[in-house]
C-alpha cells in the first residue's frame, strides 16, 4: 500500500466498519438528516466510482464538484480517488463566464452539480466541449440536458471495491479562490497532500512512518472526537478537515450552509469537539447568537475552534472565550499551495502582529535569491519538502512560485513576513495587497485587526486608494455593529493611533451595510477597493 488517500481510507474502514463516519444535517428539525458508518460511506463511494469507470471516465481525467456541502460531496471525492479520477473543486458562487473559464482551464470531462445551479451549468456546458458526463444532485427540474440523476448513478454502480492498484502519485487538484484574479489549480500528489495538508495522519503528533500504521493507530485508539468543518467543502480547508477526521477513524458532521444558530444547535446536540471556520466573519455571528437567542447553549464538549484563510482577531477571540471558556482558539496559517505551516502564538494581536510558530519545513526567504532572510528583514514565506507539483495549465505561474534548491522542492507563497531570534514568524500580509503610501508599506490585515478592536466595528477590510499626494492612501471599509453609533473618521483615527504607526492610520472611512467576503469568509479585497475608490470620487 502507498500513501494514497483512497487506500488509506479503505484501511480505516476495514478496522472500524461499524463506527459512525459522517453525519449530515440540513438543518436539525427539518428531517433532512443522514448518518453513515464507515462501511456505508465506503460502499456509497464505491458505487459512484464504478459508475464513473463504467461511463468511460479514465484514470487521470478531471471531474468537477459544483456542490453545496453534503454527503454527495465527500462521497464523490472518495469515488474519484478510488477510480484514480482527479477531483476538482468548483466555487458555487461562480457565474456563467467564470464557470466556462474553470471548466475549460481544468479540462473537466465530468461534473457533479447541485440542481440549484442548473441554469448556470446549462449555460456554460456548450462552451466546455471536453465535458462529456454530468451528474445532477437533487432538483429534478434542473435544465441540464443529458444530466444523470445522482441517485440513478449510485444505483447503477457496485458497492464492492475491486479497483486497480493506486499510487501516491495520483493527483488531487485544489482551485484557489480567485478574488484577485482568475483561479489557479494547485496540483498535489496525494502523498504530498497527506503529509502537508493532513499532518501525515497526526496533525498534532508524529506522522505515520508507513501507510499501514494509520489503520493500526485507529484500531488501537479510542472514539469520541467529532469534527465539524463549517465552511464550504469547495474550499480545500474544509475537505481536508473532513479527511483528517477520517484518518483518525472519528466522526465528521456537515451542514449544507453556514447558519450560526443551527451550527450551535448541532454543537450541542452532536457534542462537537473540534470545529473549523474562517475568521471573524464566522466567529462573530456565533458570538452574537450565544449572547442572544441561543444563550445557554451547551458547548461544553467543544475542545477546539480553528480558523485558516482569515484571522480570528484578538477582540473577537476574547469575546468568544468569555462565552465558551473551555474551547481552545487556534489561528492556523496555511494555503492551497502549502497545506499547514503553523499556528499563531497567544500574544498575536494588533500590538505584536500575527505571529506564527511554523513547522520545520517553513522559512522566510528572499524572493530573489531564495536564501533565508536575516532577523527583522522582510521576505516571503516559503515551504519545502511535500509541496505541490505546480499550477495546472499555467507553466509561467508555476515557474514563478515553485523552485528547487539543493535538490529539494520549494513553494514561494505570497505572504510577506519577518522572523525573530526564536524563529517565530510575523506575517505582514499578502504582498499583492500591500499599500504603498508615501513610500511606506502598509499591510491591510494589521490595520483590520486594529479596526475590529473598536467597540462600534463589526467587520472591516482595508484597501489602498490612489492619492495625488501619497501615491495611495489607506481606506477603511467598515460594517458597524447593529445599533452602533456612526463613528467619524476622526474617531476611527484616534482609536487606531494607539495601536498603529501614523502612516498606517486610515485616511478615509467608508461605512458599508455589510462586508463582502467569499462563502468561506475570505476577504474580497477587489470589492473593498472598488467601494473605497467610488466613495472617494
Amino acid at each position: 500500500m502507498e500513501y494514497n488517500l483512497a487506500d488509506l481510507f479503505e484501511s480505516v474502514v476495514d478496522v472500524v466498519p461499524d463506527r459512525e463516519a459522517l453525519v449530515y444535517l440540513d438543518h436539525p428539525g427539518t428531517g433532512a438528516e443522514r448518518r453513515l458508518t464507515y462501511a456505508e460511506l465506503d460502499a456509497a463511494a464505491n458505487r459512484i466510482a464504478h459508475h464513473l469507470i463504467d461511463s468511460g471516465i479514465r484514470p487521470g481525467e478531471h471531474l468537477g464538484l459544483h456542490l453545496y456541502n453534503g454527503v454527495e460531496y465527500l462521497q464523490t471525492v472518495l469515488a474519484c480517488m478510488k477510480a484514480r479520477v482527479v477531483p476538482v473543486n468548483v466555487n458555487y458562487r461562480y457565474v456563467e463566464e467564470e464557470l466556462v473559464y474553470l471548466y475549460r482551464d481544468a479540462d473537466l470531462v465530468a461534473l457533479v452539480f447541485d440542481g440549484e445551479f442548473g441554469d448556470r451549468v446549462a449555460a456554460a456546458l456548450p462552451r466546455a466541449p471536453k465535458l462529456r458526463h454530468v451528474l445532477r444532485v437533487g432538483d429534478p427540474s434542473s435544465p441540464v440536458p443529458g444530466a444523470v440523476p445522482f441517485a440513478v448513478a449510485e444505483a447503477s454502480g457496485s458497492p464492492g471495491r475491486g479497483f486497480p492498484a493506486r499510487s501516491g502519485d495520483d493527483q488531487f487538484i485544489i482551485y484557489t479562490g480567485g478574488t484577485t484574479g482568475m483561479p489557479k489549480g494547485v496540483m498535489w500528489r496525494q502523498e504530498d497532500l497527506f503529509f502537508a495538508g493532513l499532518g501525515g495522519g497526526a496533525p498534532t503528533g508524529e506522522p505515520v512512518k508507513s501507510p499501514e500504521e494509520l489503520a493500526e493507530r485507529v484500531a488501537a485508539g479510542g472514539y469520541g472526537i467529532t469534527f465539524f468543518p463549517t465552511p464550504p467543502l469547495m474550499h480545500g480547508t474544509s475537505t481536508l478537515t473532513a479527511f483528517i477526521g477520517f484518518n483518525f477513524g472519528q466522526r465528521v458532521v456537515l451542514h449544507r450552509k453556514f447558519v450560526p444558530e443551527e451550527v450551535l444547535r448541532t454543537v450541542e446536540r452532536e457534542k462537537v469537539t473540534s470545529m473549523s471556520l474562517v475568521g471573524d466573519a464566522m466567529l462573530r455571528p456565533l458570538i452574537d447568537a450565544l449572547g442572544g437567542a441561543l444563550k445557554g447553549t451547551d458547548c461544553s464538549a467543544l475542545f477546539s475552534v480553528s480558523s485558516s484563510g482569515a484571522i480570528m482577531s484578538e477582540t473577537v477571540r476574547r469575546q468568544f472565550r468569555e462565552l465558551v471558556p473551555n474551547a481552545l482558539l487556534l489561528n492556523n496559517f496555511g494555503s492551497s499551495e502549502s497545506g499547514f505551516n503553523g499556528t499563531a502564538t497567544e500574544d498575536s494581536g494588533p500590538e505584536r502582529g500575527f505571529r506564527i510558530r511554523v513547522n520545520s519545513r517553513t522559512q522566510v526567504v528572499d524572493p530573489a535569491t531564495h536564501e533565508p532572510v536575516a532577523v527583522g528583514e522582510i521576505g516571503r514565506v516559503a515551504q519545502c519538502g511535500h509541496v505541490p507539483l505546480g499550477y495546472y495549465n499555467d507553466p509561467r505561474k508555476t515557474a514563478e512560485t515553485f523552485f528547487e534548491k539543493d535538490g529539494t522542492r520549494w513553494v514561494l507563497l505570497g505572504d510577506m513576513a519577518t522572523v525573530d531570534e526564536e524563529g517565530v514568524v510575523t506575517v505582514l500580509g499578502r504582498g499583492s495587497q500591500c499599500i504603498n503610501t508615501g513610500g511606506e508599506k502598509v499591510y491591510p490585515e494589521e490595520v483590520e485587526q486594529a479596526l475590529k478592536a473598536h467597540p462600534d466595528v463589526y467587520d472591516a477590510l482595508v484597501a489602498g486608494v490612489p492619492d495625488a499626494t501619497w501615491g495611495n492612501h489607506v481606506a477603511a471599509v467598515v460594517q458597524l455593529r447593529e445599533g452602533a453609533r456612526h463613528p467619524s473618521l476622526t474617531d476611527i483615527q484616534d482609536h487606531c493611533r494607539t495601536r498603529l504607526a501614523g502612516y498606517k492610520i486610515p485616511r478615509q472611512l467608508v461605512i458599508a451595510d455589510s462586508i463582502q467576503r467569499s462563502p468561506s469568509g475570505k476577504a474580497d479585497y477587489r470589492w473593498a477597493r472598488e467601494v473605497a475608490v467610488a466613495a472617494d470620487r
